[in-house]
Parts: C-alpha cells; structure tokens; sequence
C-alpha cells in the first residue's frame, strides 16, 4: 500500500473537475513507483485544469515540481514555461532552506509571485509567526496572503496534428502526428495555442535526437530558438556498471532511454580493470543518484553495481574519476595546484541546535559566513562546505544533530585551491582501480584505516592469505590480512587421509626402484624393439614389439595398484582439494609424490631414446 497523501496538486485538480473527489486519487502526479514508495516528488509533471468563474472559462496550465535540492533542475526548466509561481509555505513548519532556493529561481526569471500559507488548520500551525518570517526573509507584501489548507511554453502561433515542424537544436524535419493535453493523462485535442501546455508525437527515430529545451517551428517559417534552459551541472559521479558483463548493451539502452525524461544526468562510456565495461554518470546529488538506480531496477529490470560517488576536481582539466588524477610526480612537476569545488549551503533550524550546526560544518571544513534570526526561535546559517563532504554522510548528521528540524539548500560556488590525493586499495600489492579515491590530505589517515577494516569485515577468505592496504602518494597508510581459510570439508578430508598420502609416498619410492632395476637389466631390448618400429614407421612407435617391451610396460602396470588409491582420493576430493594439493601446505608432501610418479616416466623414456641415440 502506498501512503495516502493528498496533495495541494491533487486538490486543485479536484476542484476544477480534472479528477473526482475519492480516495483513488492520491498522489495523482507522482506517476513514478519510486515516487510513491518514497512519497517524494521526483520528477515535474503538467495538468491542465479548466475553470469557471463569474461565467467566464479560463484554462490554468498547473506543474507540480519537486522540493528536493538534487531536483532543483526539475524546478528552474519548469519556471521558464511559467508566468507566476505560487510560493506556498507550511503554517506548521514554517520557511525551509528549499523554499528560499526556490524563491530566488522565481525571482531570477522575472515571475508573479503569489506567497500562500498551507495546513492553517493543523493544531500546530502558527499562521502569524509563519507571515514574519515569509516578510523578513523574501520582503515580499503579505498583506493579501492567501491562507488554505489542501485537505478542504509556446511563445505564439498554433500546432496542429499533421504540421511539418522542424527542430532548431538538429534541424531535423517531423510530422505532428498527435498532439494533446496533460489532463491529467494524456488527453488528444485538434490543436495547441500560445500559452497552453501539452504534448505532441512526432515521428522521432532515435532518442539522440532529443533535446531539453528544444525550440520547434513550421517548416515554413523559421524562427530565432528560444532562450531555452541552462544545462544542469553534475555534481556527484559513480560509476554504474552491470553485474553481467553481457548485460552491458542492455545497460546502455536503459540508460539512455531513462534519461530521455531525467536530461540532467550526463553520460560517459567508462571501463575499469575490475568491473569491466560501463558508464560514468553525473547527478546533482547523492538522492538524485539513488532515485536513478532504483528507476533502473523497477523501469527496466536492470540490475546494476554502482562505484563510490565522487565529485568532480581539478589541475588544468575537470577530473571526474580517480583514475585521471595526476600521479605524484605530475603533481610535484606539472601540476600547479589542484582545485575542489565548493557549494554555499543555507541551513534553517531552531535555535538550541545552534551549537551542534556550527560545529557539523566546521568538522566538515566548512566556512561559516553568517548566521540570523528569522524570528523568535529559529535561525538561518549560511556557509561555505567543500562539494565532497556533503555527497555522503552529511544530511543523515545534519538530521540526527537536529532531531530531524534542520533543512539544508546549496547551490554551486565554484572551485578553490586544496591538497588533495589519490588513495588507492591494495589487494596483494595490486591496486584495485574501482575503490580508489580522491580526497583531502587530512582525511587520508582516518579514511584509509576504516576502509581497511570495513574490507575486511566484507571479503570473504580464500584458500591464500589476502593482504589489504591502502596507500597515497607512494606510502603505505594501513594494512589488514585476511587469514587463510582454516577449516573446509577438503581440508579435514587431507587430514584423515595423511596416513595413506605417507604410505602411497614410500610404496613410490619402491616401485621407482623397482621398475629401474628391471629397465637397466632389459633396456637393450627395449632399445632394439624401438629402433626397429622406428626403422620400419619412421618416427612412429606403433609398430613396437610388445614381446621385448613387456617389462617395460609390466613396471608401468605395477605402478598403477600404487597410484590408483591416491588419485581415487584426489578426485572424491573435488577440484579444491586438487587446488590444496598442488598448494604451498601440502607441496612436501603430495607435491614429492607426484613428482615421483612424473620422473619415473622421464627417466623411462630417457633411458630408451639415450641407447637408441648412442
């Protein structure tokens, strides 16, 4: 069962007509699986509501956008096909951080701003302290504010089904064939006009041919592209690869098809040592990232093993993976300095988690810039934190820290010099290119001994001593050995049967000698068989006479009772025991016997072919 939320979208859909009042309506425009599981809005979704009053129609295009900063591109697109915004702020919480970032993209793009105050009859609400802060932080008039709770762009011309249209990003020619209103479905309709929102199919063969932001005009009649929509800036990467290797063209399919609806994620081909072949992907936050895999194990039945996130650094180029990081020695003699990128953050939080927020965003290297109240009790900190210290861990301690009452926005603020280095993961001294990261000089030391010990707590133990260290700039940071494993089935099937592997080893050595003593006193004839089959086949043996070559063949039948048991127990033993076998623990032992077995025959052989050769 899904949560039953009822939206301030689902209410204004209701009271236009668009959906009936029932409770199948719940989160209408959260279409996606992850959004309903998650009750969080994902992507931005259009409807179009007609509405009468005082006898006059009147068609309301409503997009409901999400409030999480890793989809704040989600929100500035969906602004550019706007005229008003409607600012809507809860009476019981009062201004959060997004709320602030998404005034700033209203206000930037020139937009009506209509403040609304949601959930006043909640017995929390505190309309009154809500209007000051909305004042003090926005300076916008409230005086008209609008008090509810939700529980009670084409620029001119017209498209019709059959229209030749051509594209102004690849200048590719369409034909319209259906064109239609999101209602909240799709809804076909005989035409779109200036200012309606809707959809329309063309016949589009690949899905590189599409473009956010495109601006599409009559053949006839060409026009300048639209300002269209700045390009969203990954700041988070991972690498995505499949789990199957053979699943890779799959992957790219899914891949490419998902981003067709989510143009912010930024693609690359990327191959890696371990994990072989697939992709390097950016996202605008950790969020966005597991929003994305889990879409493409729902959506596509894709499964898939994603690298540790990362973001993107500098010297003279961007670095998006640890594997372009310069080596020490382009650091010391090329590289002029390395740069990190930043964010200014804004944090919003109640006043007696003052303490706590300051000190999160200086263990983070964080810069605080400034600090104030926005009323009574609650305050508003902004400050300068290294992009990387928030990709991971930072909002689950920004929560715990504030008893989940902190909100927390950021928006990029360029890059600054650091000291940053490459740690690498060791394996047996070889590096693993998939674990490697790049951070801070100061957090190697920590960093480096707790991901030792979590790998060893993770990997499994083989039949061989595993090493794990972790080392930067040549030197070796920690270490853990993984010990062999102690106790298997094959082992203890080794230790019941040492006494046979010592008996099989002594009855060796007789046969051996044995069958040499019997090869000195028959060689000659032995030796005259070979060279006449030899004579007679050339360098084939197939004509020897079995009659002078009996006790040779008869020692090597003897020495089959002697071997035969042992190997029996070899193969009941299964392929690791074979592995143990031929291993370091058990090399004097068994590795004697079957060296043994194999010089009888060399010097069988050699015996014969050095007489023949005399």
């Amino acid at each position: 069962m899904y949560p039953n939320i009822l939206t301030l979208a689902n209410r204004l859909l209701e009271l236009t007509g668009v959906i009936l009042k029932n409770s199948k309506n719940k989160q209408v425009l959260d279409k996606l699986k992850v959004e309903q599981e998650r009750g969080i809005t994902v992507k931005a979704q259009s409807a179009s509501m007609f509405y009468e009053l005082d006898g006059k129609k009147y068609l309301l295009n409503l997009i409901d956008t999400p409030g999480h900063v890793d989809f704040s591109y989600e929100v500035s697109r969906s602004l550019a096909a706007c005229q008003g915004t409607i600012l809507l702020v809860d009476a019981a919480q009062g201004i959060q951080a997004q709320t602030v970032a998404n005034f700033y993209l209203a206000f930037s793009e020139g937009l009506t701003i209509i403040p609304v105050l949601n959930k006043v009859d909640l017995p929390t609400a505190e309309p009154e302290k809500t209007v000051k802060q909305i004042e003090s932080a926005f300076e916008v008039d409230t005086s008209n504010i609008v008090k509810i709770s939700a529980k009670s762009a084409i620029v001119d011309g017209v498209l019709k089904k059959g229209d030749k249209i051509v594209s102004s990003h690849s200048k590719t020619k369409y034909e319209v064939a259906e064109i239609g209103i999101m209602h909240p479905e799709q809804t076909p309709t005989t035409s779109l006009h200036a200012g309606q929102v809707g959809y329309f199919v063309c016949n589009m063969k690949s899905i590189v041919e599409t473009h956010v932001g495109d601006t599409f005009y009559h053949v006839d009649a060409p026009v300048k592209p639209l300002p269209g929509f700045v390009p969203a800036k990954s700041m988070v990467f991972a690498g995505v690869f499949p789990i199957d290797a053979s699943d890779f063209v799959r992957l790219d399919e899914s891949i490419k098809q998902l981003i067709l609806n989510d143009s912010s994620v930024s693609v690359q081909k990327e191959t890696s040592a371990a994990l072989g072949q697939g992709f390097r992907l950016g996202f605008l936050g950790t969020l966005h990232l597991d929003v994305f895999r889990q879409r493409l194990e729902e959506e596509y039945d894709t499964n898939v093993i994603i690298t540790h996130p990362t973001v993107p650094y500098k010297d003279e180029v961007v670095i998006r993976t640890p594997a372009d990081f310069p080596t020490p020695a382009e650091i010391a003699n090329k590289v002029k300095s390395t740069l990190e990128p930043f964010v200014s953050a804004t944090i919003i939080f109640p006043e007696e988690y003052l303490g706590s927020m300051l000190d999160l965003c200086s263990s983070r290297r964080g810069e605080i810039q400034n600090y104030s109240f926005i009323d009574e009790t609650r305050v508003i900190l902004t400050c300068k934190l290294p992009m990387a210290e928030i990709v991971t861990d930072f909002y689950d301690h920004l929560k715990s820290r504030s008893s989940g009452f902190a909100s927390f926005d950021y928006e990029d603020a360029g890059y600054e010099e650091s000291s940053l280095v490459k740690m690498e993961v060791l394996l047996n001294t070889q590096p693993v290119d998939a674990l490697a990261a790049v951070m801070h000089r100061s957090q190697i030391e920590s960093i480096g001994r707790d991901l030792a010990k979590r790998l060893k707590a993770v990997i499994k133990k083989q039949l061989f001593e595993i090493i794990i260290q972790t080392a930067a700039n040549g030197k070796i940071i920690a270490r853990e050995t993984l010990a062999l494993v102690s106790s298997t089935p094959f082992v203890a099937a080794f230790q019941e049967n040492r006494d046979m592997v010592d008996r099989i080893k002594t009855e060796m050595q007789g046969v051996k000698q044995m069958f040499m003593n019997e090869l000195e006193a028959d060689k000659g004839d032995i030796a005259q068989a070979m060279k006449e089959a030899m004579d007679v086949n050339g360098i084939q043996v197939n004509g020897v006479d079995r009659m002078a070559a009996e006790p040779y063949l008869g020692a090597i039948a003897r020495l089959v009772p002697a071997v035969g048991p042992f190997m029996d127990w070899v193969a009941n033993g299964g392929a690791d025991m074979a592995t143990l076998i031929l291993g370091d623990l058990l090399g004097n032992t068994v590795g004697n016997i079957l060296r043994a077995y194999d010089e009888v025959q060399k010097e069988a052989v050699s015996e014969v072919f050095g007489k023949y050769n005399n």
